[in-house]
């Protein structure tokens, strides 16, 4: 499957779709912890009465959008991702999670989206922190066609879920109407290596198997959008695989890819599986730069992941 140019980023297209629903239902409540896009204006602005300003309070909006939707109201509560996960952790636990009420997690900056703002703006653990909790779905967001179908099923749904979307904008590479229920999805196949990937880790998939391929390694390449893991659609995706690799922005300990590694491990799967990540060892990056130079200082720059499938490939 080929990406297709998008200008459209993920936030504005997921708070578009918002926007359009919210207009014909009055019980879809917003509420923003002092946060500002375009499509976001357009709700303050147009519908006031289902837009709420907590500000910096990113715990408080976490308890008001809990009672609105015990009220009955569909409530986003939206923040930069480390501020709406990590900060508001006790309330989500016992407001959502024990409790289950419904709840939309909006968090923007996923991985390094926030790149040069520093490691307080980085967001490189939530998938490990949120996927440990009952009931909550993470819908990990790799185009804007994608958080435009979250947006919609996180209404219709009345779920409680993390949504985690990417500040760049990214090409996309689903079309609009793309049936996204499966969790996953094979971009492309490959029979030497299947590489998975989450967010904008899936776009690198996709690089690096095309470069890859010209070293006459035939990789394939997974999307897993969405945790907990659809373990069947998983197995029968690297079925057929001599290996399998994962790639994600975060740090390796509980990330997408333990997720994967126990879902191989559940089910007695015997392919050899290596993990491309952050290495928790090497902390926090206070080192000035964009992604690119990020992902170097991590290890996990484009080179550095293309010599290391090349070796686990051929080894």
């Amino acid at each position: 499957m080929s990406a297709v140019t998008s200008n459209l980023p993920q936030r504005d297209a997921f708070w578009t779709r918002v926007y359009e629903i919210a207009r014909q239902d009055r019980d879809v409540i917003i509420i923003s912890a002092d946060m500002g896009a375009p499509a976001l204006d357009k709700i303050r602005l147009d519908l006031p009465n289902q837009f709420i300003n907590a500000g910096i309070a990113e715990q408080n909006a976490i308890v008001v959008g809990s009672g609105l939707a015990m009220a009955g109201k569909k409530v986003f509560a939206y923040a930069i991702a480390p501020f709406i996960t990590l900060r508001c952790l006790e309330q989500v636990r016992v407001n959502n999670c024990m409790m289950k009420i419904p709840l939309t997690l909006v968090g923007v900056g996923a991985g390094f989206g926030y790149q040069d703002s520093g490691p307080t703006h980085h967001m490189l653990e939530d998938i490990a922190v949120m996927r440990a909790f009952p009931t909550i779905e993470i819908d990990s967001v790799s185009d804007s066609v994608m958080a435009a179908d979250v947006a919609e099923r996180s209404i219709k749904e009345r779920r409680i879920n993390y949504v985690r979307l990417d500040r760049q904008t990214l090409p996309d590479l689903y079309k609009a109407g793309h049936d996204f229920r499966p969790g996953l999805e094979v971009l492309r196949p490959g029979k030497d290596i299947m590489l998975v990937g989450t967010g904008i880790m899936t776009h690198a998939a996709l690089e690096t198997a095309e470069v890859l391929a010209k070293k006459g390694i035939d990789a394939g390449v997974v999307d897993l959008y969405r945790l907990p893991v659809n373990a069947q659609a998983l197995l029968a995706a690297v079925k057929g695989a001599k290996k399998v690799a994962t790639l994600e922005e975060h740090f390796l300990p509980g990330g997408m890819g333990s997720a994967v590694a126990e879902v191989l491990a559940d089910a007695g799967a015997t392919v050899p599986l290596k993990r491309l990540g952050l290495p928790v060892e090497k902390g926090y990056c206070y080192t000035y730069g964009g992604r690119d130079a990020l992902h170097n200082w991590y290890g996990i720059g484009a080179q550095q992941i293309i010599d290391s499938l090349v070796g686990f490939a051929k080894g």
